[in-house]
Parts: C-alpha cells; structure tokens; sequence
C-alpha cells in the first residue's frame, strides 16, 4: 500500500516541478528559445546543413550521411521540426524534409534585432 502512495506522490510532485515559466516571457522570446534549443546539438546543425545544401530528403538520406543510427536521426528531424526550422511532407510511405524558409527567417529576424541594438547602444561592456 506505501508503494502505490509514493508513485502518486512521486508523479504529482513531477506535474508541479514541469510546470515553467515560459508565459512570463514575449511570444518572440520563446518562439526563438525553442529554435535555439533545437540547434544547440550538432548533429540538428549538421542535418540543417545537409538539407540546406540538397533542398529535400527523406531520412534515409541524412542516416547515410551522418553517424547516426535512424532513430536517432528521425528524434533530431522531429526537434528541428517542432521549432519550426524544417518541414515534412508525406510521400508515400516516407516522410520528406525540407528547409522551412519561414522558421530560419524568423530566427535570422530575431538575431539581426539584437546585432542592431548593439550597434545603436554600442558602449564599452563593463
């Protein structure tokens, strides 16, 4: 009976320790917190760089070409593809990625506002 309390315990405890404090901030500043998480791994900028440099794949491609087993892979395309960097569209029975132009201008847009107020608040730093 002590088992069965402590996993309610245990799994209410993680409910309140999930909870975080993303509704505190800008739309824009979780928006580009959730891109830069998603390309804080190596193996998410060398996918970005391989469908930047072939347009479109599927999966099996950027397996052959990264030292990655598929399910690890297809973990690192569905991040990218949370964070609205890439897109995936249904062609047959695979999944075909792409580039999404609008996520990468979004994350371009963000950073070209901070370099801009650098450059107009530009003082030496402490």
């Amino acid at each position: 009976m002590q088992d069965k309390i402590f996993i309610v315990i245990s799994q209410y405890s993680n409910i309140i320790m999930g909870v975080t404090k993303s509704e505190g901030f800008t739309q824009s500043q979780n928006e580009f917190a959730t891109m830069a998480k998603a390309i804080a791994h190596p193996a998410r900028v060398a996918i970005l760089e391989y469908l930047a440099q072939v347009q479109s794949c599927i999966c099996g491609d950027i397996v052959n070409e990264l030292p990655l087993a598929q399910p690890t892979v297809s973990q690192h395309l569905k991040e990218l593809k949370n964070a609205g960097l890439i897109k995936g569209t249904i062609e047959g029975n695979a999944i075909c990625y792409c580039i999404d132009e609008k996520g990468m201008q979004k994350l371009q847009s963000y950073l070209s506002d901070i370099q801009s107020k650098l450059v107009k608040n530009q003082k030496e730093c402490c």
